[in-house]
């Protein structure tokens, strides 16, 4: 195994427990790894009538920073451009409010994975 799968699959595994603790809060999936030419959206969810796209950020070490840190104005203005794509081609969300919400895990030696869910991470 290629230190590029390990990556992805630590990174699926991450979507996948930020699913379940999304869902058990009681938001719906609309989307999981939605992409475009825009980029991609790890999840998209509905919390009520809200449609929350949700950007999932993992990280095993804190060497270059924490999984919430990475999440820069470059990142925050591609998942906007690709939020708006989504919203042009389902059409039937783009009436519902929207917010951005972030999941950063960050695992730390043997530990079980921090999860801190940010709702309204930033504003577009």
């Amino acid at each position: 195994m290629t230190e590029r799968d390990s990556t992805q699959n630590s990174g699926s595994a991450a979507e996948a427990l930020a699913r379940r603790h999304l869902e058990e809060k009681g938001l719906r999936l609309l989307a999981q790894n939605w992409s475009c030419k825009r980029g991609e959206l790890d999840l998209v969810m509905l919390d009520r009538d809200t449609v929350v796209f949700v950007e999932v950020r993992y990280r095993r070490h804190r060497a270059w920073g924490g999984a919430l840190e990475s999440v820069d104005a470059r990142k925050r203005e591609k998942l906007t451009l690709a939020a708006m794509h989504f919203l042009q081609k389902e059409s039937r969300w783009a009436q519902h409010p929207c917010r951005f919400d972030v999941i950063a895990i960050n695992a730390d030696g043997n530990r079980p994975p921090q999860l801190n869910w940010i709702q309204n991470a930033f504003d577009t």
